[in-house]
């Protein structure tokens, strides 16, 4: 590759501006991003609602004049390699990466929509993007009733940081436990401990049938809808808000619980749009190859929209290694992008209230024939786990005390023999 080829970016976050910044000078690059903002780090998010960081800690390393925010990619042609935008520009290019992320599940709520309408009630909001972010935020108030749907790392993120901010906070989660992809059962009810402990009411097995709204009489809520929505168009979020305003949620029991706001925090969605309308394979997300490409090999794809093997991460720790993975192959380097051996980590609560770090990875669930070896201290609410295959470290989890996740990751992520296993799984091990 040389800085004659053109290298067109779609999407200006994390892992867009990773490979613009990897690329350097090696080629003519073009970020398009559709957020208006300062790019960001969206894993600060819950910081930022919870209080904790201004918005501006949240930025990225300034990417200079390759990015142009506010642009939205709305149609690739493939035949002539053009990328057309909803200002009317058109980029062409040698390399097209798309790196158009994920969007915030809406579940199908009874009545989180109207007919033929896009818009969310007041209160309700997607929990994604910085938009979206500072929607909620000034929301919330001290003694504000908010209801958070969905027990995974977002659910529990937004949940922790609204009750930061005084509010009194139902986490409904249609599961058997929280963040039940990541933790065991035990981890699972430290954490619910701790949440309960800063003022969460949590109900598990749990699933939310509908919305209760109420508007006032003779206004029309309906708007044109989205095809795709994308960062900063999330529903409800910077635009046109629908004229009902929230009061409560019920549950498939007919139970109701009275909000103020209703947080839908159900996971993410990979953006394939793009994709699919210009012809690319998508399965789960854009399918990619070991180098990145899709099923046109001047197009790549990286991030969150990305799968590979059969693998959608959605994490930022995948996103930056395809990122350089790519900017390796592009530039010419022989290597292989192998998948990700991805550490999920957070981060709950602040001083004053005492605080939980957990660290999950791999296989947390082991398999008929697995060592288990735990080590737990109630009185300190520290709870550690190791997986162990015959003599191979295959996943583990850790709450409460952290000084020895690096060493137990750095074995992991090498598939190498733990030679002490006490030693790593002390306090000292990390050390």
């Amino acid at each position: 590759m040389t800085s004659e080829q053109r290298v067109v970016v779609i999407g200006g976050g994390l892992a867009g501006l990773r490979l613009a910044q990897r690329l350097g000078p090696a080629a003519a690059v073009t970020v398009l991003g559709e957020e208006t903002h300062v790019p960001y780090n969206r894993v600060l998010l819950a910081e930022v609602l919870a209080g904790r960081y201004a918005p501006e800690v949240t930025a990225l390393p300034a990417p200079g004049p390759v990015l142009r925010r506010g642009v939205r990619a709305v149609r690739v042609d493939r035949a002539d390699r053009t990328v057309r935008c909803d200002d009317g520009t058109v980029a062409e290019y040698d390399t097209l990466v798309l790196a158009t992320g994920s969007n915030a599940v809406l579940p199908p709520l009874r009545g989180l929509f109207e007919p033929e309408g896009r818009d969310l009630p007041d209160g309700v909001h997607a929990f994604r993007t910085m938009d979206d972010c500072l929607a909620l935020s000034a929301a919330v108030r001290p003694g504000i009733r908010a209801v958070v749907i969905g027990g995974g790392l977002l659910g529990v993120s937004a949940a922790r940081a609204l009750a930061a901010r005084g509010a009194q906070v139902v986490l409904a989660q249609q599961g058997e436990r929280l963040m039940e992809r990541q933790l065991d059962a035990e981890s699972s009810a430290l954490l619910a401990t701790h949440l309960t402990d800063l003022g969460v009411e949590i109900h598990t097995e749990c699933r939310v049938r509908g919305l209760i709204t109420s508007a006032p009489p003779g206004r029309n809520p309906a708007s044109p809808a989205f095809e795709e929505r994308g960062p900063g168009r999330s529903p409800g979020s910077g635009g046109a808000r629908g004229q009902r305003k929230v009061t409560g949620v019920e549950l498939a029991d007919g139970y109701r619980l009275e909000a103020d706001v209703v947080v839908l925090a159900c996971g993410v969605r990979p953006r394939t749009g793009l994709a699919q309308a210009a012809g690319l394979e998508v399965r789960k997300g854009i399918v990619v190859d070991d180098h990145l490409r899709t099923s046109d090999p001047r197009i790549h794809a990286i991030g969150d929209c990305a799968e590979h093997a059969g693998q959608v991460y959605g994490l930022a720790g995948a996103a930056l290694e395809q990122a350089d993975a790519l900017a390796a192959l592009l530039t010419g380097e022989p290597t292989q992008y192998a998948g990700t051996r991805a550490l999920t980590r957070l981060t709950l609560g602040g001083a004053e209230n005492g605080s939980l770090d957990l660290a999950a990875f791999g296989e947390t669930t082991p398999l008929p024939g697995d060592d288990v070896v735990r080590l737990a201290d109630a009185t300190r609410r520290t709870y550690r786990k190791v997986v162990l295959r015959g003599d191979r470290l295959v996943g583990g989890v850790l709450l409460g005390e952290l000084s020895t996740v690096g060493a137990l990751a750095r074995t992991w992520e090498g598939e190498e023999s733990p030679h002490d296993l006490f030693h790593l799984l002390t306090d000292d091990g990390g050390h």
